[in-house]
């Protein structure tokens, strides 16, 4: 399988405080084994779930990352670093262990994303790198997730790449809006990369070159008779471009084609895609496909599946691979626990925000699923922790945002989700290809209900704590106060 990434895993892919304290970790003879847990605060676009995505990508730059000596030469000419040390970096090599949920699951604020057991410089070493990968595959494949609920049963190919925040926001904004539900992608490179289906017919441009629409029509259509999609806004849509794609698709013999149609790219998509249908239908093309692209949203795509508008296929650019209207997930990387001279020391970090205060050690996730098989809500424990069957829900803390009551007598069986990827810097399972990772996805979102997916004004999701572990934040939690 190829890499999954575009930037080359250099030791270099990090924050420079990370290094300067990776030195002062090295120079003081402190490298306790420590362990750290990703996780986010709230859900982005205000909705009700996340889609995980990018941990392939991130055990592939676990496997791979390394200083080299041009890395080495340029820290030393910043002057902040000891010749001992870049030596030491030279042999530096990602040597823990990964836990996290499959990719593709669904989640929710302060549930463990990722956790990372190694020693301190390492585990240090490598925040940036799980921060950069997971916060942003997250965020796109939840986007592109909400576009996909709003779609409906239409397919949504995603046409990001010349928006996207860079090549490799393009690469991997693909390969997130693959787990997250796209059908198919204009980035050719991400096709070949993880074999996700490539799609994509003409530009204005192409119309233009001849200088007459119609000549550019059937041209296009004589090499491409199969799927011929005919660009039908460069001039004037109903009174030219439509007409002249039912002169082309007729005179060739397209209407049969089930993937012949026309794609609208501009103007106003309930009013032209109506109008079109009508004029379609009316000359016999009524297996002729309407695409739709130009600045759809997940809100724009709703409205026009709630007017009943007759779009066949949706391509989404700018606003997926932008993750327009929340530009992060905010996840962060806090240090839970460390172990030195066989004693480990659980910690947490407090703050003034109740909000932002972590959850100390490490942490499992159990999902609880009805008898119907849905799920209804997730319990965070301690990772070594287990709970008897009996265990009421009344009696666990809920978090703080999310106070939906469950009836205890609903549960039928609990799922553990956090599970070893990663054990002495080795990944324990090979790559699944990613259309098996969007398939699980699916399959996930299917277990939640309505008012959980809904876009617009979702219920929370009930998350409650282990007893045990409640006990241990209250405790460390007063230790501090005291």
């Amino acid at each position: 399988m190829n890499p999954g990434y575009q930037v080359p895993p250099s030791g270099l892919f990090t924050d420079f405080y990370e290094l300067t304290m990776m030195q002062g970790f090295f120079l003081s003879r402190h490298n306790p084994h420590a362990v750290f847990e990703m996780f986010y605060r709230k859900q982005p676009f205000n909705g009700g779930f996340s889609v995980f995505a990018g941990l392939g990508t991130l055990l592939e730059y676990l496997e791979g990352i390394r200083f080299t000596r041009e890395d080495t030469a340029y820290l030393k000419s910043t002057g902040k670093f000891r010749e001992h040390f870049l030596d030491y970096l030279l042999t530096l090599r990602f040597t823990g262990d990964v836990h996290a949920p499959a990719e593709g699951e669904i989640v929710f604020p302060r549930e463990p994303l990722i956790r990372i057991e190694a020693p301190l410089i390492e585990a240090q070493w490598v925040e940036s790198l799980v921060l950069n990968i997971i916060n942003f595959q997250t965020l796109i494949a939840t986007k592109t997730r909400r576009i996909c609920t709003a779609a409906g049963n239409r397919p949504v190919l995603e046409f990001g790449l010349r928006r996207a925040h860079g090549p490799d926001g393009a690469v991997s904004g693909t390969r997130a809006a693959y787990v997250g539900g796209a059908g198919a992608t204009s980035n050719t490179l991400a096709g070949k990369l993880f074999d996700i289906p490539v799609k994509g017919t003409m530009a204005h441009s192409w119309v233009m070159s001849f200088g007459d629409e119609l000549t550019a029509f059937r041209r296009y259509a004589e090499i491409y008779p199969e799927g011929c999609i005919l660009l039908v806004d460069t001039y004037d849509t109903l009174e030219q471009g439509v007409k002249n794609a039912v002169q082309t698709a007729k005179s060739m013999g397209l209407g049969e084609s089930s993937g012949f149609g026309v794609r609208l790219d501009s103007g106003d998509p309930a009013t032209l895609c109506r109008k079109v249908r009508t004029i379609l239908d009316a000359e016999g093309l009524s297996r002729a496909k309407i695409v739709v692209s130009n600045d759809l949203d997940e809100n724009v795509i709703a409205a026009l599946v709630d007017q009943d508008v007759p779009v066949d296929v949706f391509g989404v650019g700018t606003r997926l691979v932008t993750a327009w209207g929340d530009p992060a997930l905010g996840g962060v990387y806090k240090l839970i626990s460390v172990r030195s001279n066989e004693k480990t020391l659980q910690v947490l970090k407090l703050s003034d925000d109740p909000g932002k205060q972590s959850l100390p050690g490490s942490k499992q996730v159990l999902r609880c699923f009805g008898t119907s098989g849905s799920a209804v809500a997730d319990i965070i424990t301690g990772s070594e922790e287990e709970l008897e069957p009996a265990d009421s829900l009344a009696d666990l803390q809920p978090l703080a945002e999310n106070r939906n009551p469950v009836d205890p007598g609903t549960i039928a069986w609990r799922e553990a989700l956090v599970f070893q990827c990663m054990k002495e810097g080795e990944r324990l399972y090979p790559a699944l290809p990613l259309s098996d990772i969007r398939e699980f996805s699916l399959h996930r979102l299917s277990s939640f209900s309505e008012e959980i997916l809904d876009l617009d004004r979702p219920s929370p999701y009930p998350l409650f704590l282990s007893e045990k572990l409640s006990r241990l934040k209250d405790d460390l939690t007063g230790s501090f106060h005291s």
